[in-house]
């Protein structure tokens, strides 16, 4: 097959808003150049001609013109000045959102440039081997179709300094010359790629950096955020270059930019694949093992050094992973809440080093840790095979979808380390991630040839005739083995079978793309390493796996940017059919984060890179703009608060009380473990996949939320495994300790239970002792209430509680000012609070109220308890004058917990006990969702 191509107007619109920044320019075929043996652009009969690209004729104020107009036509922010870098005075940036065809572009933009100016000396600079070969690639199959066009088309090779001479045809010959050259040629240290700067004498005593500069070429810079540092910079310089073109999805340095295809535009205008994403969760089994992953190691100046370690710490809500940053002398036992497994043998795990030179941190049980290093993850194995089934279900039902249309399917699977796809240990190099795949492609097969229809046989005969280890290959940019480059001296060498087959994979991979997208090809799974990140790409990758943990390092757009080109079929025609395109392109993303996080992390990202894009205007969009409402700000107390009612009211609630509890033990015993019997849940080892996909179109706001994306399915897969942990437990010195129960009690309710019950421990020791010490709780909180007495005290809670440790606070979900409140703004955490303020300072009824600050409690065995309102209404409107109120969204017993409806009864026993001790009117309390029901309740 050959890939087709055609001239399509987003692109045209990117190649004329660099070539318009050069209006004004008279063309020019260049000029004659020679280089003498040690010097530059020297005349002389007998040194080496060169054709060199005729100088900018305009002079910066004429440039700075034309590329604001530019920016003007494409709705840009206008440059000030033209934005120098070292490489050079002249920078324009284009951005444009993987899979637009950068490329593409940048080649149609050199001729263009050579047609309208007579520029002909152009280099293209990337930031890797893979990059290299791509961009090699697309020269390669675009002749063609830009010799149709032009009437002419580039001649480009690749640079290596075993191949000085392709440097006089570059230097000398006519038509249009462009040389690829990755940044590690000529800014590095190592011999081969020292030789561009060095005198040769097998290059007629010259050097080879001095015969490039003489040309004045055209510098492109593909992927700049990767080329970065001062030190490339520097060596850009060097080419001497006429001016330099940068071309990215993000850059992360800005010089002037005059064009912008950004990733909301793609989608809109389908110009990319859709996406949609399989996150996969894993649930049980936490805390069973010392569960560590070394992040990074953060170092400041002036202070020692701190790693990010990610652990499993106990919560209120259960075990979850947190990324904690930790220094020496760190107590991992006590970092995790308790958890007994990072006190191995009764002995607390320490961070006893950190070594920020190797990345390393050592431990007090002897073992070190290197960043992105995960130890004891008992469910990362089930989770990379969970991740490689979900890869093989998405990649057959697209490809049972897409086959009779003549595109072929192609996977990309992201792995951590080399050696888990390719291990030179084993006979037959197979890592322990090509094993699973398959296996699960043998088990996955048989169920679902059978699903298949009889017709079309074609699809069935296709299947049936690729193997498992056929249809699954690699490319990783370092040979693990020979700890040297895959590239063409390897392919010469070939000496072993394991290097040959990872020669054909690169051949195959990098090179042959129209081999790959074709149904005769077997190789349908592509695994790699980093190294396929950026600059690589190909149409009809449909489904990614991140067989890998996720960090910061890489972003998740990098990522997926690999997949995201428009699929082309058999006969290489791209299937951009307006009405079709994106039920045929969608990309599926199966990653080792939950969907929630995957998504926010992408959209996160999206909006970042859209920080200056312009967007809808709306009438709250000018009201924050008009309001210092979103500047965070301490909310003094006003007027409201002198006020008699209001003081009165306080007067009352202020009382400080102790309780006293008397029960009988016997009867906690028994309903604990009749209630263990009867409700304890221990989950084993569950994979949750949750699926979703984007909306078919998107709006800035939509970007800047996780509103972009749709929920669609959730599936929950159980693993026929249990906990193997090695830990010893306390068992009822663990429980004891959560409930504040004695270990006689705990070891007498433990006795009763059925011996199922109990057998849940082994399944999953840690979520046994935390479900336990809940549900003991819970009945502790029913017997505890039912024999709770109150004693008021003659102390008060001083009126410094609204005052004291006040913080700022965000008044973006504060509302209006208000007029009976105690400050003039209150913020609230749900829907609920917020209406009820705005009823209650709008009723004619209420005289003065307060949001009661959390310093103001009432105590409870199960724990302090802050009712949430102080109201005083009217006198004479009503009875009562003062009310305490705890407003809720639901009253349901099932939608409150057992703790929460526990304290709720403290309280009513503390204000009926305060209620007794004082003269006059008494102070209501009740739980109420709305206004209208608490104004019920005061008129009853």
């Amino acid at each position: 097959m050959r890939i087709q191509f055609k001239h399509q107007g987003y692109q045209t619109e990117a190649v004329d808003a660099v070539v318009d920044c050069f209006a004004g320019q008279p063309r020019d075929d260049g000029v004659s150049s020679f280089v003498d043996p040690g010097r530059r652009a020297q005349p002389r009969l007998d040194a080496h001609p060169g054709v060199r690209n005729a100088e900018l004729a305009l002079d910066d104020q004429h440039l700075l013109r034309n590329v604001q107009a530019t920016q003007r036509r494409e709705n840009l922010p206008q440059s000030a000045s033209l934005v120098p870098s070292k490489a050079g005075r002249v920078n324009l940036d284009v951005e444009m959102e993987t899979g637009t065809g950068k490329t593409y572009v940048y080649i149609k933009t050199i001729l263009e440039l050579h047609k309208r100016y007579g520029w002909s000396r152009y280099i293209v600079v990337v930031p890797s081997i893979a990059i290299r070969e791509g961009v090699k690639k697309t020269f390669d199959i675009t002749a063609e179709h830009f010799q149709e066009s032009y009437g002419t088309k580039p001649r480009a090779f690749v640079y290596s300094s075993s191949r000085l001479h392709e440097l006089e045809t570059f230097s000398s010959d006519a038509g249009v010359q462009v040389m690829i050259i990755n940044i590690q040629a000529f800014n590095s240290t190592e011999k081969d790629n020292r030789r561009i700067y060095e005198v040769l004498d097998d290059f007629q005593s010259r050097k080879p950096i001095d015969v490039i500069a003489a040309n004045r070429p055209i510098v492109i810079i593909d992927e700049p955020q990767k080329i970065g540092s001062a030190r490339a910079q520097e060596s850009l310089r060097n080419f001497d270059p006429l001016f330099l073109l940068r071309y990215s999805a993000t850059h992360k340095v800005e010089h002037n930019k005059v064009h912008r295809l950004d990733a909301l535009d793609a989608f809109n205008q389908k110009l990319v694949k859709k996406i949609a994403v399989r996150g996969i969760t894993v649930k049980g089994l936490a805390g069973s093992t010392a569960y560590l992953y070394l992040d990074a190691i953060e170092v400041k100046q002036g202070a020692k050094p701190v790693a990010r370690l990610e652990l499993e710490v106990q919560t209120k809500t259960g075990i979850k992973r947190q990324l904690k940053r930790v220094a020496l002398g760190t107590n991992l036992h006590e970092l995790a809440a308790g958890i007994e497994a990072y006190k191995p043998d009764g002995k607390a795990l320490i961070v006893t080093d950190i070594d920020a030179n190797r990345d390393l941190v050592a431990l007090s049980s002897g073992d070190v840790l290197a960043a992105g290093q995960v130890t004891n993850d008992v469910t990362d194995d089930f989770k990379r095979r969970m991740q490689i089934r979900e890869v093989i279900q998405a990649h057959l039902e697209k490809e049972r979808q897409l086959f009779a249309r003549g595109v072929k399917v192609l996977s990309l699977l992201f792995v951590d380390e080399v050696v888990k796809y390719r291990d030179y240990q084993r006979k037959d190099t197979l890592g322990e991630y090509a094993r699973v795949f398959n296996e699960e492609y043998d088990a996955a097969m048989p169920d679902f040839l059978s699903e298949l229809p009889l017709e079309p046989e074609g699809y069935r005969a296709h299947l049936e005739a690729i193997a498992a280890v056929d249809t699954h290959k690699g490319y990783f940019s370092i040979d693990k083995r020979t700890r040297r480059q895959i590239d063409s001296e390897v392919r010469r060498r070939g000496d072993d079978a394991g290097q040959s087959a990872d020669v054909d994979a690169y051949d195959l991979i990098l090179k042959d793309k129209e081999r790959l997208l074709s149904f005769d090809e077997p190789v349908r799974f592509l695994f790699s390493h980093s190294a396929l990140r950026e600059g690589w790409d190909n149409p009809n990758v449909f489904t990614m796996g991140m067989l890998k943990k996720s960090d910061n390092s890489v972003s998740r757009r990098q990522e997926i940017g690999r997949g995201l080109r428009l699929a082309v079929n058999q006969q290489g025609e791209r299937m951009d059919d307006p009405g079709t395109v994106h039920d045929i392109n969608e990309l599926t993303v199966v990653t080792d984060e939950s969907y929630t996080a995957f998504v926010d992390g992408l959209q996160k990202e999206l909006s970042e890179a859209l920080a200056g894009r312009p967007r809808k205007a709306t009438e709250q969009h000018f009201a924050d703009k008009l309001s210092d409402g979103r500047r965070p700000k301490t909310i003094p107390l006003n007027a409201n608060f002198e006020k008699p009612e209001f003081l009165e009211l306080w007067n009352r609630i202020s009382r400080k009380a102790m309780y006293q509890v008397a029960f009988d033990s016997g009867e906690l015993i028994d309903k604990s473990a009749t209630a263990l019997d009867a409700g304890l849940r221990v989950n084993a080892l569950q994979y949750v996949v949750q699926a979703g996909r984007q909306k078919d179109e998107l709006e800035a706001e939509d970007v800047a939320s996780s509103t972009g994306f749709e929920v669609t399915a959730t599936t929950t897969q159980d693993e026929t495994r249990t906990a193997s942990s090695t830990v010893q437990y306390d068992l009822i010195g663990e429980i004891a300790k959560t409930t504040q129960l004695t270990r006689r009690t705990i070891a007498a309710i433990l006795k009763q239970l059925k011996p199922a019950t109990f057998a849940k421990f082994r399944c999953n020791p840690e979520e046994f002792i935390t479900e336990c010490a809940r549900l003991v709780n819970e009945q502790k909180a029913t017997v505890i209430v039912e024999h709770l007495v109150y004693t008021m005290l003659a102390d008060h809670f001083d009126t410094t509680v609204f005052t004291e440790g006040r913080t700022k606070q965000d008044l973006s979900q504060a509302g209006t000012k208000l007029k009976r409140h105690i400050s003039d703004y209150v913020v609230t955490d749900s829907q609920t609070k917020r209406q009820f303020v705005t009823q209650l300072d709008t009723s004619a009824d209420v005289a003065v109220y307060a949001k009661l600050p959390r310093e103001f409690f009432i105590p409870t065995p199960l724990g302090n308890y802050n009712p949430d309102w102080a109201i005083a209404f009217k006198e004479g409107t009503v009875k009562q004058v003062c009310f305490v109120a705890e407003t809720k969204g639901a009253l349901s017993s099932l939608q409150l917990r057992e703790i929460e409806r526990s304290k709720i009864e403290c309280a009513r026993k503390f204000f009926a006990r305060l209620n007794e001790d004082a003269a006059g009117e008494q102070v209501t309390y009740d739980v109420v969702t709305s206004y209208d029901e608490l104004r019920q309740l005061v008129s009853a």
